[in-house]
């Protein structure tokens, strides 16, 4: 079997341990501590998310997004195929070594999809955006972490608070949805949302086409 190796290692701010990038033959990890958080082979949940998303609002016509973590360009990858030419997708991701990975060792990855002129890339927290907008986005989609608490860093965990699920909801438009991936269950997340403004589905989808393990995807329209 071919070995792991280490790319380039990134610190999160804030958080208890670094990202490493590693690569085994064609094959890409990043990993948090013992987790995996994402891999260049299982990427069928994160494209589910951002096309659920997408024919959720496909009513819209220039449609506003933005999606919290780059990752390996999967979900922004999936919704620029989504969404028509007057769509416009800020992608807000905290560390600027990500950005500098998908330009770099991931660039086969992530295709076009950096330069495409729909995309709007900003190094910040997700966060902070959701904080500074109202009634401005279609969809906020988050894939920051393994699921909604804080795994990256521990400052994450206040966008699935009902705090912070009510800040999302501020900042969507009428109809807008908010979308949040998780690798399981999370039912204590389950019951915040149950208790939030929004009408909520739980979709369980596979990590890579009809095989792999089933993730969950919680889709949260504003009313």
């Amino acid at each position: 079997m071919i070995p792991w190796k280490l790319i380039d290692t990134a610190p999160v701010p804030g958080g208890q341990a670094d990202l490493r990038l590693m690569q085994r033959g064609s094959e890409y990890s990043i990993m948090l501590g013992q987790n995996e958080l994402m891999n260049s082979r299982l990427s069928g949940s994160e494209e589910a998310l951002a096309t659920q998303t997408c024919a959720r609002i496909s009513a819209v016509k220039r449609p506003h997004l933005l999606i919290g973590g780059l990752g390996m360009g999967f979900t922004l990858r999936a919704a620029l195929a989504a969404v028509g030419p007057e769509a416009t997708i800020v992608v807000a991701e905290l560390m600027p070594s990500i950005v500098r990975w998908a330009q770099g060792p991931l660039a086969h990855i992530f295709g076009t999809s950096l330069t495409d002129r729909r995309v709007d890339i900003r190094e910040t927290d997700v966060g902070d955006m959701i904080r500074s907008h109202r009634s401005n986005f279609d969809a906020i989609i988050l894939d920051v972490d393994n699921g909604p608490e804080g795994l990256t860093r521990d400052g994450n965990s206040a966008l699935y608070s009902l705090q912070g699920l009510n800040l999302a909801y501020t900042a969507l438009r009428p109809a807008g949805v908010l979308a949040v991936w998780s690798s399981g269950p999370n039912p204590d997340f389950k019951r915040r949302l149950a208790k939030s403004r929004f009408a909520v589905e739980e979709l369980r989808v596979r990590a890579r086409g009809s095989r792999g393990a089933r993730h969950i995807i919680w889709l949260a329209q504003r009313d």
